[in-house]
């Protein structure tokens, strides 16, 4: 599941770089509704093996709905979520998810506001940055069944 523009490319360009096929993500609110209702469609599908959700409210309705449907997190599925909440460590499993530094977001925001408004009477600066968020692994996400983590590093073996 994925969403918001630059959310999904980020998501379709890691799984570009891990020479895997992007499926065409679902869609709907950022809500643990909508979450728990395209859950209900993953769980249907034996192949899905993981689930990216662009937001953690949505992962928290991915959980129930997979649990419901007896699929186990992260035995059968792992699921990472985005923005690290304060609750996705309690979420059941605690959640994996990609955290932004919010307040380092609107610093940004506001500096470069602030530089606009002093050049009011000219062309607007042309300025983007890009930051970049860090990954929390937590206890939703595992290796694919039927492959187990390299012990060293935790990454998954082919």
């Amino acid at each position: 599941m994925a969403g918001g523009g630059e959310r999904t490319d980020g998501w379709r360009e890691a799984l570009s770089a891990a020479a895997r096929p992007a499926p065409l993500p679902l869609r709907g609110d950022w809500s643990s509704q909508a979450g728990y209702e395209q859950g209900r469609l993953l769980a249907e599908d034996p192949s899905v093996t993981a689930v990216f959700c662009a937001s953690d409210q949505l992962a928290l309705g991915v959980l129930r709905a997979l649990h419901e449907a007896g699929r186990r997190v992260p035995e059968d599925v792992s699921v990472v979520g985005f923005d690290d909440t304060p609750d996705a460590g309690h979420y059941l499993p605690p959640l994996t998810t990609v955290r932004q530094d919010f307040a380092e977001l609107g610093r940004r925001s506001l500096g470069l506001l602030l530089a606009q408004l002093d050049r009011s009477d000219r062309e607007p600066a042309a300025r983007r940055t890009v930051q970049v968020p860090r990954l929390i692994v937590r206890s939703s996400t595992g290796p694919p069944p039927g492959r187990s983590a390299t012990p060293a590093t935790g990454l998954r073996a082919p």
